[in-house]
């Protein structure tokens, strides 16, 4: 069937934080974790999710089927090589789903034919049908991806769709998977494409770019005026090595050149920085100061000469509003003579459910004593308060009990502290080269991990003396790598809180490796 006018004016917003997204080093999720994620971006509008790789493991197959019978508005999909263990398993995940896609792929160039996958042509091909017919026999919306589509020769890539597209695949995928590509040969290609493939109008045709050069979304954009009316993309531009495209940047660039692309999301933008710090605070990644749409400095004006034109009239100097993008969305919520229900309601609306009166009462606990700390508490702080104390709660280990810091100019930084190893308290005490790295070797002296620190890092998640500092530790150890995360309105003790977070978490069966390992 030919696509009506409807769908050739809208782009199709595949968002893959919760699959390729998760594959940056240390930014596994858990189930939980993963359900908020899911919940926010159904809110935001996305077409589909594709909220895991169900054959990667246990967990992700758990995930993704709790995914499947939550969401009612987006589509949910799985991804799945081309092998009949991938695509049953991907079908079974989705099962619940209103509306259910597995999304099957294989390499198609020479590089990885040969040196990876060891097959010919002829058996790429015929592996490629056969696991769309897999596909079938769980869903109708099965699309198909040529890994490395980039450096694959044109008339393989036209042979290989000719019979995906005969066996059944509704969408096509037109990967960068190693962001080679730059943004006018991209266009061309995808162009080339839809005009050399048989039957190239039954289908909806789907760009996936990598980062690597820094023209994800160029390239993304380059293939929707060649013909791409699906664009796959994450949150915060999260994905492994440097990246995929971000959600936000193509969004708001269709949006804002509607002159050029005269286009149509069903995103609703005004979702979009609250889904980025959800993301953000979540994974612990941070998002940079100056990243487009979603930065802290993405609608600040240092220039005396800016300042005075945005004054005078905005669009001197800014081509969209802060507040259409969420920006001026994080109003206060909640203060110290907040009720147990309105707080209750307020986590609900932010899509964080907790499943039993015990965690919500503790939950509770911890909002009244944040009260105390702070006379302002926003939406973001109830995420960092319900990520620090209770997304990770089945798996600690170690928990803080204790911090003393003394610091002094002039003295060495030395720690006293109290950690909790399975109920059992061990007390110790360090020098450091300041009070956070006196208070980490405090630690050490506790647990003797041997876990590298890859990265410390410092957000603060509203603006204010008073706000709640997010701290972010990268520890690895083993060849696993995982993100440690706390959150206080004393950074010490959210360091501390973050250290802990990352032990317990490289001790933890929940936590994944790289999802695709």
């Amino acid at each position: 069937m030919k696509q009506d006018q409807n769908q050739q004016n809208q782009i199709i917003i595949f968002d893959t934080t919760l699959r390729d997204g998760e594959q940056s080093p240390g930014a596994a999720m858990t189930k939980e974790e993963k359900i908020r994620i899911a919940r926010q971006l159904e809110k935001l509008g996305v077409n589909v999710i594709e909220a895991g790789f169900a054959a990667a493991s246990p967990g992700d197959f758990d995930a993704i089927h709790e995914i499947a019978k939550i969401i009612k508005n987006s589509t949910v999909c799985s991804l799945a090589r081309a092998s009949e263990n991938d695509v049953r398993r991907a079908g079974e995940a989705i099962k619940p789903a209103v509306s259910g896609r597995i999304h099957t792929f294989i390499a198609t160039s020479k590089i990885h034919m040969e040196n990876k996958l060891r097959m010919t042509e002829n058996q790429v091909v015929e592996r490629a049908v056969q696991a769309v017919k897999w596909a079938l026999e769980y869903t109708d919306d099965v699309e198909f991806s040529a890994e490395d589509a980039v450096r694959s020769e044109m008339d393989f890539l036209v042979r290989v769709f000719d019979a995906v597209i005969e066996a059944g695949a509704k969408t096509i995928n037109v990967p960068d998977t190693v962001g080679y590509s730059i943004p006018a040969p991209w266009g061309e290609r995808m162009a080339e494409l839809i005009k050399r493939v048989k039957n190239s109008d039954k289908v909806i045709w789907s760009t996936h770019c990598h980062n690597d050069l820094g023209m994800a979304v160029a390239n993304s954009l380059a293939a929707v005026m060649g013909g791409a009316r699906q664009v796959e993309c994450t949150i915060n531009g999260l994905g492994e090595r440097a990246g995929n495209a971000s959600l936000e940047e193509v969004v708001m660039a269709i949006k804002t050149r509607s002159d050029i692309f005269n286009l149509t999301t069903r995103i609703d933008t005004a979702q979009i920085v609250p889904t980025s710090k959800l993301v953000s605070s979540i994974t612990g990644y941070p998002v940079q100061p100056n990243k487009a749409i979603v930065g802290a400095n993405a609608f600040a004006h240092e220039s005396g000469i800016h300042q005075d034109g945005v004054l005078k009239h905005r669009e001197t100097y800014e081509i969209m509003r802060a507040e259409d993008v969420g920006w001026n969305a994080n109003k206060l919520t909640l203060g110290k003579l907040s009720g147990r229900n309105a707080f209750r309601t307020r986590l609900k609306e932010l899509g964080i459910e907790l499943e039993t009166e015990d965690l919500l009462n503790a939950a509770f606990a911890r909002f009244k004593d944040l009260a105390d700390k702070k006379s302002e508490i926003f939406d973001e702080d109830l995420h960092a308060l319900v990520s620090d104390e209770f997304v990770h709660e089945a798996s600690e280990n170690y928990k803080l009990v204790y911090l003393q810091v003394a610091s002094q100019t002039g003295e060495i930084p030395h720690a006293f502290i109290t950690v909790s190893d399975n109920g059992i308290e061990h007390k110790s005490e360090s020098d450091g080269g300041g009070p956070v790295d006196a208070a980490f070797k405090a630690i050490e002296r506790i647990v003797n991990s041997g876990a590298e620190l890859l990265l410390y890092s410092v957000n603060n998640i509203t603006s204010g003396t008073d706000a709640q500092g997010e701290v972010t530790v990268r520890l690895s150890k083993g060849g696993r790598i995982v993100n440690g995360q706390g959150a206080d309105t004393d950074i010490v003790i959210a360091s501390a809180k973050a250290y802990l977070n990352g032990l317990n978490k490289l001790h933890s069966k929940l936590e994944k490796m790289n999802p695709q390992v």
